[in-house]
């Protein structure tokens, strides 16, 4: 190991216990055993023979098993390096970032860390809800061990960048989590730490300040020379932001290479390929759940199922499903990404109803068209959901259910000239008007 890294870690593991209950009589699990529960299985067996106990308590016992969140990782970062980790949900990002941020304490192996860490890892992760802005403020310039005159020399430009001056004596119990993230933000970035850790809050932000934070992380990282962590399922802001990532599949350290490479095959891993056979058994495989229940996704092109598709030509998505029981504010709806994970834009079905709608059981096919001339020569990943408003989703998060379509050419639309090939992420053809005057 070089004496010259900022951050070490060897052989690094975090081991967690997790509890389950086990399965009652029949296919269902039981959730938990209730105190009546406990007193009719006692009363029960002081009338039973022979000193047999009823069947209850014993299938409700919980049973526990090791869970290894991380497993062996290993790897090393120079001072100012920017490192992007990524990885799917439950991959081991968080829990990587809490030991680094000495949050959690490893169960095997060890990290050497050489100057001050700010973290930035969930939204008010720091604060005090009852302390105002201000307050709050000093107490994490004190945490990372300023000293007040330090805190007081960059108070300024805190507040400006996190554009909270108006609340500043307000208790941040009262801010909304666009607030809570700009404050927060603000003071890991401008306290001088030599390594910023952010996990994926800046999601909460708006664009505007998305925009204005990765700004600072680059100028943090190359112009200051300082060390950042950055972990993002936006593969475009991890190629824009970080020369080196790191993917973690399962608790363990898949790829550690260059963005571009790295991005790019995970990406390609967590595709469905544009296989609607993968999808069709994915969708066998989902989760029961107890009033939503996703039957068959199509793509469409002239009425024929097709994941390859021409920009000239409208395409169809149909979503069948079934709803076992009356819904206040159910969506299905879908997201259209591009390869690198942004998010081009979503569409519910029901996203123009003037009011909360009402679903009652039934089997329904929903059907949304995409206009002939609207995507671009590229690949998309379609991704399907469905969800009850504020309430819970109805598919597992993120959703399983992405299919990757291929757009070819330009369809009978001669945009130009022979061979044009419009450039962007989407290509909508969209109506001009030319007069003299």
């Amino acid at each position: 190991m070089s004496s010259d890294n900022i951050i070490t870690v060897e052989n690094l593991g975090k081991k967690y216990r997790i509890g389950h209950q086990q399965a009652g009589l029949g296919t269902a699990a039981i959730p938990y055993t209730a105190l009546r529960d406990v007193l009719t299985d006692r009363a029960k067996n002081l009338f039973r023979r022979n000193g047999k106990k009823a069947l209850t308590s014993d299938l409700r016992s919980p049973i526990s098993e090791d869970f290894w969140a991380l497993k062996d990782v290993n790897f090393e970062v120079k001072p100012g390096e920017v490192v992007g980790i990524i990885g799917r949900n439950g991959a081991g990002k968080t829990t990587l970032l809490k030991i680094l941020s000495r949050i959690t304490e490893p169960t095997e192996g060890r990290v050497r860390i050489r100057g001050r860490v700010a973290s930035l890892l969930e939204v008010g992760t720091g604060f005090h809800p009852e302390l105002t802005g201000r307050e709050n403020i000093f107490l994490n310039g004190a945490i990372l061990g300023m000293t007040r005159a330090e805190i007081k020399s960059k108070f300024d430009e805190i507040v400006a960048f996190a554009e909270t001056e108006k609340f500043l004596d307000t208790p941040v119990k009262r801010y909304s989590s666009g607030m809570y993230v700009r404050l927060a933000f603000a003071v890991a970035a401008h306290l001088e730490p030599k390594i910023l850790i952010v996990d994926e809050v800046l999601a909460v932000g708006d664009a505007e300040f998305q925009k204005k934070c990765l700004g600072k992380m680059d100028e943090v990282a190359h112009r200051e020379g300082r060390t950042v962590l950055f972990v993002s399922h936006n593969m475009q802001t991890v190629r824009q932001l970080c020369h080196r990532t790191i993917l973690l599949v399962e608790g363990q350290i898949a790829l550690d290479g260059s963005s571009d490479e790295v991005a790019q095959q995970y990406l390609d891993h967590i595709s469905a390929g544009g296989s609607m056979t993968k999808i069709a058994q994915i969708i066998k495989e989902l989760p029961l759940d107890p009033a939503f229940r996703l039957r068959k996704v199509e793509v469409l092109q002239d009425g024929c199922e097709t994941t390859d598709l021409i920009s000239g030509r409208p395409t169809e998505i149909a979503i069948e499903y079934d709803v076992f029981q009356k819904l206040y504010g159910l969506h299905v709806y879908f997201l259209l990404y591009d390869v690198d994970g942004s998010l081009l834009f979503e569409s519910l079905h029901n996203g123009d109803a003037p009011e909360i709608p009402t679903t009652v059981p039934g089997r329904y096919i929903s059907r949304a068209i995409i206009p002939a001339d609207f995507l671009a020569d590229r690949a998309y990943d379609l991704q399907i959901n469905a969800a009850i408003h504020r309430i819970r989703e109805c598919i597992p998060q993120p959703s399983p259910i992405t299919i990757r379509v291929n757009v070819t050419g330009i369809g009978h639309v001669n945009r130009g000239y022979p061979g044009y090939k419009t450039p962007g992420k989407l290509a909508p053809l969209i109506p001009w008007r030319t007069t003299t005057i």
